[in-house]
């Protein structure tokens, strides 16, 4: 499948796309958001391009545990421009990593093409809509309020985002521009998200380019006792064991380190 989005052309399947993450949150939980600093939060979004990022994810509230929610009003403070600069002097396409509409509405007017959905249309189907009016990519990812599945874990994630995906091509949006992502640190122990990481190729069952988000996560900090901030290795091998079972997109803070591992993993693949 090959996908036009911001421009640029993706075609899923050839190789691995490197998402860049940034956080212009006060309180991200890897500890590199810079806030309500556009300039700073515009310079590392250049430097993931110069890397080798080939999308930049902008997001305006934290989704850590425990987090304080923040209004719409506030999130778009923190993103719009943030977005407008990196949509105009980037390159690449850029995301706006929110579940309110109000927010996804305000930075696709301001050059978003990506709107990432961390709550797969639950919280907002509307965006759905907004993503075909706007010719907009659309991230769909699994999320649930705590950790207890009814059933399968895996069969209910991939219940979850084919759901998702039916209401998002229902709405207009044409399947290769719809992407799903496991969720992995959202409604799920650090257990279950390496049971979801084991049969991740099972997601390739949904047929929509998968997205996974990995990067610095409690779960790798928990298996090898590291903080937050010396998770890279943990992470790098998570990003190629997803790319080894069909990861399309690799969302990470580490931009330089993860396209190397990427290439690498690509070449095996």
């Amino acid at each position: 499948m090959i996908a036009e989005i911001g421009g640029r052309r993706f075609d899923w399947g050839s190789r691995t796309y490197v998402m860049g993450i940034v956080n212009v949150t006060p309180d991200s939980f890897s500890g590199d958001g810079v806030g309500a600093d556009l300039e700073m939060a515009v310079d590392q979004g250049m430097r993931m391009v110069r890397e080798g990022a080939d999308m930049l994810d902008v997001g305006g509230e934290s989704t850590r545990p425990g987090h304080v929610p923040v209004s719409a009003d506030e999130e778009i403070a923190r993103t719009e421009s943030v977005v407008r600069r990196l949509a105009r002097d980037s390159g690449v396409p850029v995301s706006i990593d929110t579940y309110k509409l109000e927010v996804a509405e305000v930075a696709v007017a301001a050059g978003a093409t990506i709107l990432n959905d961390v709550w797969g249309l639950t919280r907002s189907p509307a965006i759905a809509d907004l993503a075909t009016a706007n010719g907009s990519a659309l991230v769909l990812m699994h999320n649930q309020d705590g950790t207890e599945y009814a059933g399968d874990l895996m069969e209910e994630v991939k219940r979850f985002l084919s759901v998702a995906a039916a209401r998002a091509i229902a709405a207009g949006v044409p399947k290769e521009r719809v992407i799903v992502d496991p969720g992995i640190g959202f409604g799920k122990t650090a257990d279950q998200n390496w049971d979801v990481m084991r049969r991740f190729a099972e997601l390739r069952e949904l047929g929509h380019p998968i997205l996974v988000g990995t990067s610095r996560k409690s779960f790798i900090g928990k298996l090898l006792d590291l903080p937050v901030d010396d998770r890279l290795e943990g992470t790098a091998a998570t990003v190629v064991a997803s790319i080894l079972r069909g990861a399309d997109i690799v969302r990470v803070h580490d931009v330089l380190e993860m396209t190397r591992a990427v290439r690498a993993a690509d070449r095996m693949r």
